[in-house]
């Protein structure tokens, strides 16, 4: 009980960090470190499943302290908790992850090496820059939001397509890539842990075909959809959709294809300080080069996901200390 309240004590004193930084509370990705780190670390006889229940209130009743919880509940379409949810991830300027301000964050980086990118680049993530406004209504939320997230497709399809056509094939390039394949591993192991628990049982078996519009949506989101009836040719069961995104290196956003754009990068950049980053991603990759479906099914979607975005993170972290941080001060 002291050892609780004394990490309790130390829990507010990392709020009032946060707020005065600005920085979120919350980050999905540290508690995911933490819990994968925990139930390796487990001797037994507490199945892993216990211990991490155990640790996530401890970790939540902490998150309380620095910071009071709120609740959002998200109404039918149409009503003020959806457009507030659509504001949230678009628009809004205190979401770090708001496409309003990966935009921003976007441009700012390229006018800072400005003197590295082709005109055709700069002039790309200007413009949409620019663009962006034309979208956001008086209440802030899009003016037509389903108009507005092709529109940012669009862009985003066209710059990484100036990127690829213009640029020199030199380590800055690489660099982009590397950061592009991590994002997209990301983006597609959330897009995908946020769905599947929930459409799976509806499915009554792995393979039994689930809801057509709710499977086929999901396949949409990550330009997946067309790929699966070419690679299948058959109803969409919750096994081939998790196969297609995260074993078939066939698939752009797969797991597996951005692991191992991410492992040949490395291989690229390598310096005197990067032997264990490339280590750690290889073996992610290996893991999902030689993983099998069945076992990650029995193991669970969601906690196999969960454990990939904690190493991700980790990967990430590592590739910036590597590369980016000074060598006198590594």
């Amino acid at each position: 009980l002291q050892l609780l309240n004394q990490r309790a004590r130390v829990a507010e004193q990392v709020g009032a960090i946060k707020r005065a930084e600005g920085s979120p509370f919350f980050r999905p990705d540290r508690v995911a470190q933490v819990i994968a780190k925990i139930e390796a670390a487990n001797p037994g006889p507490l199945l892993n499943a216990h211990v991490a229940s155990i640790w996530r209130e401890i970790m939540s009743a902490c998150l309380a302290l620095e910071s009071p919880q709120r609740v959002a509940v998200l109404g039918p379409q149409g009503t003020f908790t959806e457009e507030a949810a659509i504001d949230w991830i678009s628009f809004e300027r205190r979401n770090s992850g708001s496409i309003y301000q990966c935009l921003a964050l976007a441009r700012e980086n390229a006018h800072a090496v400005r003197g590295t990118l082709t005109s055709e680049t700069w002039e790309t993530l200007n413009g949409t820059w620019l663009d962006i406004r034309r979208f956001v209504g008086g209440s802030g939320t899009p003016v037509d939001p389903g108009e507005f997230f092709e529109w940012v497709k669009f862009r985003s399809h066209l710059a990484r397509g100036v990127i690829q056509g213009t640029m020199l094939r030199d380590e800055a390039l690489k660099f982009t890539w590397l950061g592009t394949y991590l994002e997209r591993a990301d983006n597609t192991a959330r897009i995908l842990d946020s769905r599947y628990e929930l459409l799976a049982p509806e499915a009554e078996g792995f393979d039994s075909a689930g809801e057509y519009y709710e499977w086929s949506a999901l396949l949409r989101s990550v330009s997946a959809f067309e790929i699966y009836r070419k690679v299948y040719s058959d109803l969409i069961t919750p096994r081939r959709v998790a196969e297609l995104l995260m074993l078939r290196d066939a698939m752009p956003r797969s797991l597996l294809r951005c692991m191992t754009q991410v492992q040949e990068t490395l291989a690229v950049v390598a310096n005197d300080r990067s032997a264990e980053t490339q280590r750690r991603a290889g073996e992610i990759h290996s893991s999902l080069l030689y993983g099998r479906i069945d076992e990650i099914l029995d193991q669970g979607v969601h906690r196999y996901l969960l454990h990939f975005l904690a190493r991700i993170s980790d990967l990430g972290e590592r590739i910036a200390h590597d590369f980016l941080v000074p060598s006198s001060r590594a």
